[in-house]
């Protein structure tokens, strides 16, 4: 008799048209994806976007992502497995394809919140790359975090003043060090009984932040490449990982990402995707303001007054200004 439960599951990594996946006894599953699947109205299960085009839709491949919770289906015989369902998704955390290609790619599923993590140095910290990992976590509409890696090779008061302005717009922050077990603990506590996916630049420690969280994990770690000061990227996929049961909840480690683009995002939207902006943007003169040279901005005077950091604002103008000249790939 097969056990009805175990025949749902979580995708946990994907390579060549096989996906792994864990289902709630425990056990992991390698299995493809049923044919009939792989053309699908897709729109129902977007993260809450609704296609109203289905005709269209139902054209469009199947993209499924580590974090999708599947339905397992037995072939006639009873013995091979196989991705009858994927089920409604409650989320997703989707960047633009990488490389020039258009469209999007959705990195992961059914998340609960982004832990974007860098390093404090080697390599050092770019804000403007930061910006766009949280820009991409707002645009989702997912929360997120902060986490400052290494912080034993610069001291913490450095490591605070360099992040300062991230704090002040309203992102819980993290100060870590994977070599001596800094700030591990309220980290452990943060992503216990939720679904996080950590992203950030390769380099930064993540995997070795894992491993320190969660001893069990035993991700591959990679070196810093001296001649450039970049990292080697170590994780070739997403992949998700099961926390030990007494912490509960899922951990998604991403490769090191080296190219973040945004997709679909409206230049006049991007004001939303910056906290501290978001809660000005109303007081504004025109309510069509995009802060740059229009009279009366709030955004702008809370930049004079120092409420809003002259870095994060200088930010917001460039991606702008990017978000608009890419508009038309869309």
């Amino acid at each position: 008799m097969i056990d009805t439960d175990a025949l749902t599951g979580t995708v946990t990594q994907g390579t060549g048209g096989v996906w792994r996946v864990l289902t709630p006894d425990g056990l992991m599953h390698e299995v493809s994806l049923r044919g009939r699947l792989k053309k699908a109205d897709v729109g129902r299960r977007a993260g809450g976007t609704i296609r109203r085009d289905t005709e269209a839709a139902a054209q469009e491949t199947v993209k499924l992502a580590v974090g999708d919770r599947v339905r397992l289906e037995r072939d006639e015989r009873g013995q091979t497995l196989a991705i009858a369902e994927i089920r409604p998704r409650t989320s997703r955390l989707a960047r633009r394809a990488p490389g020039g290609a258009r469209g999007e790619r959705v990195i992961a599923a059914n998340v609960d919140q982004v832990v974007v993590v860098f390093a404090a140095a080697r390599p050092d910290p770019h804000p403007r790359m930061i910006d766009r990992f949280l820009v991409i976590a707002e645009a989702n509409g997912l929360s997120a975090r902060i986490v400052v890696n290494k912080v034993d090779l610069v001291g913490l008061d450095e490591a605070r003043a360099r992040f300062a302005a991230y704090p002040r717009a309203g992102y819980p922050m993290h100060f870590t060090s994977a070599k001596r077990g800094d700030g591990l603990e309220e980290l452990r506590d943060a992503l216990g009984g939720r679904t996080s996916v950590l992203t950030g630049p390769s380099g930064t420690g993540k995997s070795s932040l894992l491993n320190a969280l969660f001893p069990g994990l035993d991700l591959r770690v990679g070196e810093i490449s001296a001649s450039v000061n970049k990292g080697r990227h170590t994780t070739v996929g997403a992949l998700l990982h099961p926390l030990p049961a007494s912490v509960g909840g899922f951990v998604v480690d991403t490769p090191g990402l080296r190219e973040v683009g945004m997709w679909e995002l409206p230049a006049e939207r991007l004001d939303q995707c910056f906290p501290e902006i978001r809660a000005r943007r109303t007081q504004c003169r025109f309510a069509d303001c995009r802060h740059g040279v229009e009279p009366d901005c709030e955004v702008r005077a809370a930049v004079e007054r120092g409420d809003v950091s002259v870095e994060r604002y200088e930010s917001y103008l460039k991606l702008s200004e990017e978000l608009a000249e890419e508009k038309g790939e869309w």
